[in-house]
């Protein structure tokens, strides 16, 4: 269902918040790049140079996804669509590179019912009750 992911990485505002540590000289070279004007901030600094990471890596990353095949960016699902998985006897095998969101409204029956495996690479956004109802199937 590559129709209904969207690209997380274009869309602003959205982001899960991660926590690193730097050596002191490091950091100190941070923060005077920020002090020169090369960037407006730490947070600018670092995510720029994740991206020029990235970048770098870009065909390994390519081919990764197609190989594993991945889900690329934001993936939702909504409460009919898994009712609907569950009336044709589908089993679900989620596997996302991004944001994968569960609706709230989905219930952990539903949920194990509908979803055989769930693999995230990045971020699941789902109720406490769902991810508890699918932790033996989270990998």
């Amino acid at each position: 269902m590559p129709g209904k992911t969207l690209d997380a990485r274009r869309k602003g505002g959205d982001s899960e918040k991660i926590t690193i540590n730097l050596g002191y000289v490091d950091l100190g070279q941070v923060d005077l790049l920020v002090q020169e004007g090369f960037y407006s901030n730490r947070t600018d600094f670092i995510r720029t140079a994740i991206r020029n990471q990235l970048d770098r890596h870009d065909e390994a990353v390519r081919q990764s996804i197609i190989r594993h095949q991945l889900e690329l960016g934001l993936r939702h699902y909504h409460r009919a669509e898994l009712e609907a998985a569950v009336a044709a006897r589908q089993v679900l095998h989620i596997q996302v590179l991004g944001l994968a969101i569960i609706d709230a409204d989905v219930s952990p029956e539903l949920a194990r019912a509908a979803i055989g495996s769930l693999h995230v690479l990045g971020a699941l956004h789902a109720g406490p009750a769902v991810k508890a109802a699918l932790a033996d199937r989270i990998h």
